[in-house]
């Protein structure tokens, strides 16, 4: 674990892996704690205005009957196991019994349509789905689609040709002892985001939980302590919410509460903060912009026990920082990673690394550089790709069934990220954008996310994308699409005058020379703008 030090070089020098040979997510998360302090608060779920609190000792007794009963249906391990689910404890529950099965748990957002999920669920050759009655609607059409699907599980009992998860639990056999896994043996696999082209599965190792706890602490001001309570609107499926939040969390005994039906908005997000009072709480960079419409929150709502808020997807931008410390009073921990290697680099409050603008810096523990293009390190302040020295214990094993794909993720011992940033004079790290993302401009390379953030200060903006138009005479132009706030109108006046207030505070040639009003934007399900699809509409 890493320990709180006054410094970054302090938090270096004391930091040293301990990664044991045998280790298994599913006993680290719940049988641990249920060992120790079965009555212990694991999950708090709010269902309207009904909050239900669960023990480690009831994940216990669930997930050992759910993997005792998948056992006694021939699951195996390294069989993949598909968890469709809302947060909530049956989540926490599907993955551990996975874990101590010895299975690969593949977790799948509820927002995922019928092709998502059929090119996920097959690709993975899952034989096993846990879903509830919503995400078996979703199913049902795909059977055919899916040969390797043996097994569906339901949490809202049996319907059609899906058994009810109560039912399995009550056959399953007693005495189940988990499968006593290396760290380095398959545990989980999430599928990429898709920002850049078809989603590919990167499986990792029960080592990851590991991997992940000192950028965990970094950018969470140091958990455990004294009420600590975690939520995340993030989606447990995506790498963001599962192991940048809720997993660790359960490591190290916090409460996590999750939310099934929660529709994010800006004032809901406050008042739920506010009444569960909750103490960290992890959300992405859209989430954070779309929150800065909200006047005086500290006015408006009780946020005493909120002490710190922590941020990673997309670059935050200084605009957002600077938001966070005036109107909050909490320097947001911004972080950095990808589904393949998440949560390398970090920003942290209490060690004073933190700077407007930047990512922060490496997580102790892990090697990360900028490289050019040649796999030499850039000079300070000389843009290159984020690349992150193997072997490390939360990089990705390989992509699933894609070894020239994993093959070219790495130069030497480098795995690419495609991401490309500047390192400054004193080991900030400075993320530009993604490759793919990167606007050409007469002559200069201008990332979005600065543009982005600026955009979503001025008082009419809600959300905004910026990407490269194709122009005759600068190569590409700064396009932005915009997403009014309510109570603006699209003009061109309005378009004028938005122009006006990014060129007045970034530069001439990174202000948006054409702006489009848009409803809505194109987003992941990780909350990530979809920006290759508005380069090919512009």
């Amino acid at each position: 674990m890493l320990r709180s030090a006054p410094d970054y070089a302090g938090l270096v020098a004391g930091f040293a892996w301990d990664i044991p040979e045998r280790f298994n997510i599913g006993v680290d998360v719940c049988d641990r704690w249920a060992l120790r302090a079965p009555d212990r608060v694991a999950i708090q779920e709010l269902v309207g205005a009904r909050v239900s609190d669960v023990t480690f000792g009831h994940l216990k007794d669930r997930s050992d009957r759910l993997a005792a009963g998948l056992r006694a249906r021939g699951v195996v391990p390294g069989d993949r196991v598909g968890v469709l689910l809302p947060q909530s404890a049956a989540v926490v529950i599907a993955h551990a019994a996975a874990y101590k099965l010895g299975a690969i748990a593949l977790p799948l957002a509820g927002l995922f349509g019928p092709d998502a999920l059929r090119y996920r669920l097959a690709d993975a050759g899952a034989r096993v789905l846990i879903t509830d009655a919503a995400g078996l609607s979703k199913i049902e059409a795909l059977r055919a689609d899916l040969p390797d699907l043996d097994l569906v599980v339901c949490v809202d009992g049996a319907r059609g040709e899906a058994l009810g998860c109560d039912a399995l639990l009550a056959e399953a056999p007693g005495g189940f002892v988990p499968v006593d896994t290396r760290a380095d043996d398959p545990a989980l696999m999430i599928y990429t985001s898709g920002t850049t082209g078809p989603a590919k599965g990167a499986l990792h190792a029960h080592r990851v939980l590991l991997g992940h706890l000192p950028g965990f602490c970094m950018m969470h001001d140091f958990p455990p302590q004294a009420g600590d309570r975690m939520w995340t609107p993030s989606d447990w499926a995506w790498a963001g919410g599962l192991l940048n939040a809720t997993l660790p969390s359960l490591h190290f005994g916090v409460p996590v509460l999750a939310c099934p039906n929660f529709r994010f908005e800006p004032e809901a997000a406050f008042r739920l903060i506010a009444e569960r009072a909750i103490t960290l709480a992890f959300l992405p960079p859209t989430a954070l912009r779309m929150l800065r419409g909200v006047a005086d929150p500290r006015g408006r709502f009780d946020l005493s026990r909120l002490r710190n808020i922590a941020s990673a997807g997309e670059a935050l931008g200084p605009e957002t920082f600077d938001w966070g410390r005036r109107e909050l009073g909490l320097t947001i921990g911004e972080a950095y990673g990808q589904t393949e290697c998440n949560l390398v680099l970090a920003a942290c409050r209490a060690a004073g690394v933190a700077r407007a603008g930047s990512t922060g810096r490496p997580v102790p523990g892990h090697r990360v550089a900028i490289l050019r293009p040649d796999g030499s390190e850039a000079a300070a302040d000389e843009p290159g790709e984020i690349a992150v020295a193997r072997p490390d214990p939360v990089m990705f094993l390989r992509y699933w069934n894609q070894p020239e794909a994993t093959a070219k993720k790495f130069f030497g011992d480098w795995m690419l990220t495609g991401d490309t940033a500047r390192r400054d004079a004193d080991g900030y790290v400075h993320f530009v954008g993604r490759e793919d993302d990167l606007i050409t401009s007469a002559a200069y390379r201008i990332g979005p996310t600065e543009i982005e953030d600026c955009l979503g200060a001025h008082p009419a903006v809600a959300l905004a994308a910026a990407v490269g138009k194709p122009d005759p005479l600068r190569t590409e132009i700064v396009k932005a699409y915009v997403v009014l706030r309510p109570g603006y109108e699209a003009s061109d006046a309005l378009a004028a005058e938005i122009q006006a207030f990014v060129r007045t505070r970034l530069s001439a040639h990174e202000y948006p020379r054409a702006i489009a009003f848009r409803d809505h934007l194109p987003m992941t399900t990780t909350g990530k703008i979809i920006r290759r699809q508005l380069r090919d509409e512009g």
